[in-house]
């Protein structure tokens, strides 16, 4: 057979050449290993005394932090007296301030053994500063590592006290800190009946940007009560990053131990509506799932009582499940939820009660639940949020201070 080389070999050859390096970056971009960088990589709102300092001369300070706002490993309310600024109060959300009270356990006011500073908590039954709290401040400072996910209430506490700021007439500053889950965007978004401490924008369950990004936005759209607008100032981050994650210095809560608890929560956090642990009494919170009446696993965990986790879940029961800590998810992010893990206990343990009232709560509306039972494909679920998403992205696009992703 005589072989017929064709005159336009060489730029067919080409073609083909880059639409495979075309068709490997496309797979790359969308199923890709996360970068996980270190947050020293970041100049945090907090270090840069310089762009706020001066506007805490001669005023009242009060400050809404916790044992994540620090700058290095000293807390920023500890750096901020030294610096003479005249902090008058803290206030605490979840978890506390220099504690680690457990998820949803109401936290007392008190003083700090320190400072000497009297600890007002914002968790419980005073989600929002009072008037007479903030009677003998001037200025408010915001400064707490958020994980990016709708339901984590830190957001929450910011929106109240930005509220109570704009009705009060006090000035409101966010030091800003990276999203270690702002690399994508992804899940339903909130509907009017769902709206709670868990949740209280329309926005998805992970909404890709940071908390000083989140501010302005509330901000500006009129999504505070009554539409007020708060005296807002934000101390942006410097080399920040949106496509990577971050490896935080303190764990964001008790139960958050780690990088890949940060990474699992927006998907493991729907569970929080189910019968279903997620370790919480082991040292691996949000990396496994299990329940004890589950049998498709070989895989186990005890819950024990401990300091962080005093009444865990199935207490000294043994659950089978799933564990996570090695799972692709982690490193080969998909860049969205993963809806896999709760069909699948759903369907083996469907013979029980497998949802309570806080799942909607968590999902933001009543459709996520009916879909899961009735078994509905994870790629049709997806499509039922993305005019949703699609609405909230030109919101969120206005807001946005850093390179998108």
């Amino acid at each position: 057979m005589k072989l017929i080389k064709h005159k336009n070999t060489n730029t067919i050859s080409i073609y083909l050449v880059g639409a495979l390096i075309f068709l490997t970056q496309f797979i790359f971009s969308q199923n890709s290993n996360i970068k996980i960088k270190p947050i020293t990589s970041v100049i945090i709102g907090a270090q840069q005394f310089d762009k706020y300092i001066p506007k805490l001369k001669n005023k009242r300070v009060g400050i809404i932090t916790n044992i994540t706002g620090v700058i290095g490993n000293i807390s920023i309310v500890d750096t901020l007296i030294k610096l003479n600024v005249n902090i008058k109060v803290i206030f605490g959300p979840e978890h506390g301030f220099r504690s680690n009270s457990e998820a949803g356990e109401k936290v007392k006011s008190n003083i700090d053994s320190k400072t000497g500073l009297r600890i007002i908590s914002l968790y419980g039954s005073n989600k929002k500063p009072t008037k007479k709290q903030l009677k003998n401040i001037d200025v408010l400072i915001y400064d707490i590592q958020d994980v990016g996910v709708r339901f984590y209430t830190y957001i929450s506490t910011m929106c109240y006290a930005m509220e109570a700021c704009a009705e009060n007439n006090k000035e409101f500053i966010v030091l800003d800190r990276p999203n270690p889950n702002g690399f994508y965007i992804d899940g339903p978004v909130l509907e009017n009946n769902f709206k709670s401490f868990l949740g209280l924008h329309h926005v998805p369950i992970v909404y890709g940007m940071t908390c000083g990004e989140y501010a302005q936005m509330a901000n500006s759209e009129g999504w505070l009560k009554n539409q007020v607008k708060c005296n807002l100032s934000i101390v942006n981050l410097i080399n920040y990053d949106r496509s990577a994650s971050y490896e935080l210095p303190i764990k964001p809560s008790p139960n958050i131990p780690n990088s890949h608890a940060v990474i699992l929560y927006p998907s493991l956090g729907l569970f929080e509506g189910t019968i279903i642990s997620l370790g919480r009494g082991t040292s691996f919170p949000f990396q496994v799932v299990g329940h004890p009446k589950y049998s498709n696993s070989f895989f186990s965990f005890s819950p024990k009582a401990s300091i962080i986790s005093q009444q865990p879940k199935y207490l000294n029961q043994i659950c089978f499940g799933l564990d996570l800590r090695k799972d692709t998810y982690i490193i080969s992010h998909p860049r969205k939820l993963n809806l896999i893990w709760i069909k699948k206990l759903y369907l083996d343990l469907n013979q029980f009660d497998f949802f309570n009232d806080n799942f909607n709560y968590h999902a933001g509306n009543s459709i996520l639940k009916e879909q899961i039972k009735n078994n509905v494909t994870e790629e049709e679920i997806r499509k039922s949020w993305q005019n949703d998403i699609e609405t909230f992205k030109k919101i969120r696009k206005k807001y946005l201070f850093y390179l998108d992703f």
